[in-house]
């Protein structure tokens, strides 16, 4: 599809616009990303604190599930591992954040 030249000169891009205030330009992408750190950021800032405060609140005698669904007590605390006891006289030793939650007192005992 062939067009005769003057109807490629007749389509040259418009003249450009007055120069206008510079901020105007970057206002979209400002409020881009003040709004992707209170959607997504945020958010996980505070379950990171709310993970740190479960971590460090963690006390022998404690059931809790591990990121693998490992589910326990308890044993042992150390300053980056502990030992929960998955069964009687079965104990793994795991990583302080991979615990996932801690569940209530008793909830082993009942399933």
């Amino acid at each position: 599809m062939t067009f005769p030249m003057s109807y490629v000169i007749a389509q040259a891009a418009p003249a450009a616009a007055p120069g206008g205030n510079p901020l105007v330009g970057l206002a979209l992408p400002i409020l881009l990303l003040v709004v992707m750190f209170f959607v997504m950021i945020r958010p996980q800032m505070k379950r990171q604190k709310e993970h740190r405060a479960m971590l460090s609140a963690l006390a022998k005698g404690d059931e809790v599930v591990t990121n693998g669904g490992i589910a326990g007590r308890v044993e042992e605390i150390g300053e980056s591992f502990i030992t929960v006891e998955i069964a009687p006289n079965v104990k793994i030793k795991v990583q302080k954040g991979a615990v996932q939650q801690v569940l209530p007192k008793g909830s082993l005992k009942s399933s």
